[in-house]
């Protein structure tokens, strides 16, 4: 498995993650691909842009000739305006406009279980107290045409320049070690933090792709919530999606499921779910 460790010069946490991941050791310059100067350790490659990573699309086309990975991770900062101290992770795309980089309508494919492996490991390796721990539900860009997810360092310029922050998650990408034989999971409801996949990714063996929240759907006529889970669902590359119902009214719950239904897909609960072995646990 060939991994692209994206980072992004004007993005300090990006920045701070390269450093960290470097002087964990082992990384050595190579020729610049595309231009963008980059480092190789075995069979991945770190690259550095010198642009905005969510504003940067095709990149995997302009290296196609020289690098072709099989997952790409991009290093980055989270905003929010809580402020809270955060580690995240989430795949990429938009369901409707394109405000934040990326194709309108849009999903990039994600690397459900290589997302979902960093989320369990940045829940273990996290040691600061205050902060949250979590996926978050698919937002923005780039577009790729390579599986892709983002880990973040959030929420604001007070956390990130956080430097331990960097170097929990500079520990989490370098011990990557991904179950590809999990089951893949669409998650379908709930808030942008995606409280109830982060708790099912941390007891049940899945992985979750992509993850459509309640705000995307409310309001929604029921053809362009069958679009998006279609969506979702094929880029993701699985049938089993997991309804967070209770984050709906019963009404909009029926609704929802029924048009998951309607498209063939099957919908899961924690009791269709195996739990998480205990040596995967403990794989740290």
């Amino acid at each position: 498995m060939r991994r692209l460790f994206l980072c992004s010069e004007p993005d300090l946490p990006s920045v701070n993650m390269r450093k960290c991941m470097v002087d964990m050791g082992g990384w050595e310059n190579m020729d610049p691909i595309a231009g963008y100067p980059c480092m190789a350790k075995g069979d991945d490659v770190m690259l550095s842009i010198p642009d905005m990573h969510i504003r940067h699309e095709d990149l995997d086309r302009e290296i196609q000739g020289t690098f072709r990975p099989d997952e790409v991770v991009v290093m980055s900062k989270h905003s929010a305006k809580s402020g809270q101290p955060a580690l995240t992770a989430h795949p990429i795309g938009n369901y409707h406009e394109n405000q934040y980089g990326g194709r309108e309508g849009a999903l990039v494919r994600p690397a459900p279980a290589a997302m979902t492996d960093a989320l369990r490991r940045i829940v273990a390796y996290n040691d600061m107290e205050g902060t949250q721990t979590c996926f978050e539900v698919t937002h923005h860009g780039p577009w790729l045409e390579i599986p892709t997810f983002f880990i973040e360092i959030g929420s604001d310029e007070t956390n990130w320049g956080n430097m331990h922050a960097a170097e929990v998650l500079a520990k989490v990408l370098s011990d990557l070690d991904p179950d590809y034989e999990a089951r893949k999971l669409v998650g379908v409801g709930g808030g942008h933090y995606a409280p109830r996949f982060t708790e099912v990714a941390l007891r049940f063996r899945v992985s979750f792709g992509h993850m459509l929240p309640s705000y995307q759907t409310e309001g929604r006529d029921d053809e362009d919530v069958a679009r998006m889970v279609r969506l979702a669902c094929e880029a993701t590359g699985t049938d089993s999606v997991y309804v967070h119902r209770k984050s709906m009214k019963k009404p909009e719950e029926r609704r929802i499921t029924a048009i998951i239904q309607s498209l063939g897909y099957e919908t899961v609960t924690s009791a269709d779910l195996d739990p998480l072995g205990e040596s995967r646990r403990r794989s740290r």
